[in-house]
């Protein structure tokens, strides 16, 4: 009885080291997927920034303006079809003495970036209930799709003829040009989801508003960044049709509107620096606000994104 007892209290002790060597090497290895998972994220020298992130654009700048200025003085066609760069930067000097070039940028900007908030509010729900109900998805998904494609400037005399030449119809007209950018974005992206993480998520308890917080949208978030990218894109392009189209002083002098102005006065420097002032804008939120934002979701989860 006693041999009996000694032997099964040994195969238990053996049976608990052997358990808690596999765990020692299943920790390890866990460990090491987790290196090898892990990308170090350093910040790179300054002269790799100057060399590889800002003397291409400037590089391309110039090499425009050349270009520019060789046609001008070839004379390949008439002055008042094809300024002076130095007539454009002329204008440009003339904003900033009588001190009306920021607020003409940031009655645009305000009113893009105000549109572009009260489309992510509406999209992103309305993303969500088309890629999980099917009925849903069966009725709008096709709409969506095709509302993203119809030209956002189709819709300023419809906005302006329900809402009058006010703010009203400004955002309506983002609105109805960014909403489904971002709701078919964050469709594709949560598309693009592995079924295996939803059935854990479930498993954990994660199911509706939950579920969506903490697992769809963090894995969705690639696809979902895509498609704020293209909101914010067709809602500043939305804007600039509807100030060109709906100009009123009452609105106050953006860009669009201050384009159209020198259209009218047939004032072909302001009208290329118009065009100069929307193309920054546009690219300056592009840089500031959605290329980290990407690269900082690319890099957690374990891509070089450059």
């Amino acid at each position: 009885m006693a041999s009996t007892e000694t032997a099964a209290t040994g195969a238990a002790a053996t049976g608990t080291a052997a358990t808690e060597t596999a765990s020692s090497d299943l920790a390890g290895l866990e460990a090491g997927l987790d290196a090898l998972d892990a990308v170090p994220v350093e910040r790179p020298p300054l002269r790799r920034v100057l060399l590889h992130k800002v003397l291409p654009p400037v590089t391309a700048v110039v090499l425009v303006v050349a270009v520019w200025k060789l046609l001008v003085v070839a004379g390949v066609t008439e002055d008042y079809k094809l300024p002076d760069p130095s007539a454009v930067w002329h204008s440009l000097r003339e904003l900033w003495l009588q001190g009306t070039l920021f607020d003409i940028i940031w009655t645009s900007v305000s009113r893009g970036l105000l549109g572009f908030l009260a489309a992510l509010a509406l999209g992103t729900p309305l993303g969500l209930l088309v890629a999980r109900v099917p009925f849903v998805r069966a009725a709008l998904g096709p709409i969506l799709s095709g509302l993203q494609s119809l030209p956002s400037v189709a819709w300023v005399p419809a906005a302006v003829i329900w809402l009058g030449i006010t703010d009203a119809a400004m955002y309506a007209v983002i609105l109805l040009g960014a909403v489904p950018s971002i709701a078919n974005g964050l469709v594709s992206g949560i598309d693009q989801v592995p079924p295996l993480y939803l059935r854990a998520g479930r498993t954990l308890g994660a199911t509706g508003a939950r579920g969506a917080r903490h697992v769809l949208l963090p894995a969705a978030l690639p696809g979902y960044i895509a498609g704020l990218k293209q909101g914010w894109a067709f809602s500043w392009r939305s804007l600039m049709a509807a100030e060109l189209i709906a100009s009123s002083p009452d609105l106050g002098l953006g860009l669009g509107q201050y384009l159209e102005n020198a259209r009218t006065d047939s004032d072909m420097p302001g009208v290329l620096l118009g065009i100069l002032l929307i193309l920054f804008v546009g690219i300056a939120i592009d840089l500031a606000v959605f290329s980290p934002l990407e690269r900082r979701v690319l890099r957690t989860r374990g891509l070089a994104a450059k």
